[in-house]
């Protein structure tokens, strides 16, 4: 598995659709449109490569999720392919293992399946939360978690990880990150940010110490 992340962590979109993995044009089925993904993406003059391709766009997806092999492998990449995450979930949250640009993510926390990135700069992933919560018990069918998780943000252009855990008055069932202005704000639902009422709020470029 280590060496598995390391290699998808180097390959192109295209190396990762020459494995035959789902994507965006067909995720339950290997890629079909050999043809488009082997093309290099077209990057307008003065732009940058698009981000989410899909249909006739060349260049392959930017992202790719295994449903078929015992690795679960989950790839997504960032507007210009400038940054990647590679999840691999195989058998569980207690053995998932992420790497962010190549760098190990999330060591000793049991992830969730999935993840997100937010603003092209920062990934977001569900993982453990606290056992002595209030409302912790069973999450919903088909979840891989308990109910009430922590949010995992890692910052893809510093290269640093925070892990925000609810306390006993915060159940967050479905946290998500929303970063508007220089700050980051973490809320317990969609429906709560929808409501832009957060839970936490922080900058996600501090001023130097000193």
């Amino acid at each position: 598995m280590e060496r598995l992340g390391e290699l998808l962590s180097k390959a192109a979109p295209r190396d990762v659709a020459a494995m035959g993995l789902g994507c965006r044009r067909d995720v339950e089925r290997a890629c079909r449109f050999a043809e488009t993904c082997s093309l290099d993406p077209v990057v307008p003059p003065g732009g940058k490569i698009a981000s989410y391709r899909h249909g006739g766009v060349p260049g392959a997806c930017s992202s790719f999720i295994d449903c078929w092999t015992r690795h679960e492998i989950d790839v997504t990449f960032t507007a210009g392919d400038r940054h990647r995450s590679v999840l691999l979930f195989r058998d569980g949250p207690s053995n998932a293992r992420l790497w962010v640009d190549g760098m190990r993510v999330g060591e000793g926390e049991l992830l969730d399946k999935g993840g997100f990135w937010v603003d092209e700069r920062f990934f977001v992933i569900h993982v453990e939360g606290p056992e002595d919560h209030p409302q912790q018990g069973l999450g919903h069918i088909g979840a891989q978690l308990y109910a009430i998780v922590s949010l995992l943000v890692h910052d893809a252009e510093r290269h640093t990880t925070r892990v925000f855990v609810p306390d006993r008055t915060e159940d967050w069932t479905d946290p998500v990150l929303h970063v508007l202005n220089g700050t980051g704000y973490v809320y317990a639902t969609p429906e709560a940010c929808a409501a832009d009422t957060p839970d936490r709020e922080f900058p996600i470029d501090p001023a130097p110490a000193g």
